[in-house]
């Protein structure tokens, strides 16, 4: 399994119109067939009056990618929504994009841009979330150590979890797996050798 992937954080929307046919699409993340399914139905009902409801999903479960050009011409729809997708870098998503006919026809160009737009639209419109696999470090540190710690984290591109100040200083950092090696070593020489700490690892994390 990659140590990366790109994906989205919730639900976004984005809408195209051409030659008076809108093309709505719903952009979800999604973590396997049966959560794309449900999604594409959910579109689907709450659009019953459209012409087509064109779909397409890429899953990093089983490598999994599926697309529908639902009624339109082979290869007018489900198949530029996918690589719409793909050239986002996309993984573990699902676009419905809703076609609302408008009484003129657009040709085969013409409807695999209006799909491809509408689902531009949608991703321009997401929140994109970088997930890295990486390691989460728990432990307790003195105030002085603190210091020199807090002046390490950025170097690494780690995220804080948590600060608890008392007697001293608990924390919860996580780091890229890449670069759990390196962190340690430098942990460890920052404290003299005099720091214990829990490492729970292959976690995935947002680092957008």
């Amino acid at each position: 399994m990659s140590d990366s992937f790109r994906t989205v954080g919730c639900a976004a929307v984005g809408e195209l119109e051409e030659k008076r046919s809108r093309f709505i699409a719903s952009l979800a993340p999604v973590q396997n067939e049966e959560q794309a399914i449900e999604h594409i139905d959910r579109i689907k009902s709450e659009n019953r009056k459209a012409r087509h409801n064109v779909y397409a999903y890429i899953l990093r479960d089983g490598n999994t990618s599926r697309y529908s050009d639902d009624g339109e011409p082979q290869g007018t729809g489900g198949v530029p929504v996918l690589e719409t997708l793909r050239g986002a870098g996309l993984t573990d998503v699902c676009v419905v994009v809703t076609r609302y006919f408008g009484g003129i026809l657009l040709g085969t160009g013409g409807l695999a841009r209006a799909y491809s737009g509408a689902c531009k639209a949608a991703v321009d419109n997401a929140h994109i979330m970088e997930i890295c696999r990486c390691s989460r470090f728990d432990f307790d540190c003195s105030y002085e150590l603190y210091g020199r710690i807090s002046a390490l984290i950025p170097g690494f591109g780690a995220k804080v979890l948590r600060e608890d100040f008392s007697d001293s200083v608990s924390m919860s950092v996580i780091v890229k797996s890449e670069l759990t090696g390196s962190f340690v070593r430098d942990l460890t020489n920052a404290a003299n050798g005099k720091i214990s700490f829990d490492e729970t690892a292959d976690l995935f994390e947002d680092f957008s």
